[in-house]
């Protein structure tokens, strides 16, 4: 399994109407895009004071990194992208091979 990342930073002019769009189009791909196998999403809770202003974390569960190829240039999350980027101030992207506590790779 691969883990996609990604951690978003809105710009200060962005209407909470669109960031609630850009929410429900992110959380719509899972039904688009066959090679999604578990998506999940939130806002920073966190009361650390850590987020450096990054608010809105999702991540994208596939099985590997060729499905993360086809994943990436696919045309609905190329639509995303497209409704996503103009309102993003910062962005953080992230990919990951999970491994449990023993250094074995799941």
């Amino acid at each position: 399994m691969l883990r996609h990342v990604v951690l978003f930073q809105w710009k200060p002019e962005t209407p909470p109407e669109t960031i609630r769009q850009i929410e429900e189009t992110f959380a719509a791909l899972p039904a688009k895009i066959p090679q999604i196998k578990g998506f999940e999403w939130g806002r920073d809770v966190s009361v650390q004071g850590f987020d450096r202003g990054y608010t809105h974390c999702f991540v994208v569960t596939l099985e590997s990194e060729a499905d993360r190829d086809a994943y990436l240039p696919h045309p609905d999350h190329a639509a995303f992208i497209a409704l996503s980027r103009p309102n993003v101030d910062k962005l953080l992207v992230m990919d990951y091979l999970p491994t449990d506590v023993a250094g074995a790779r799941n």
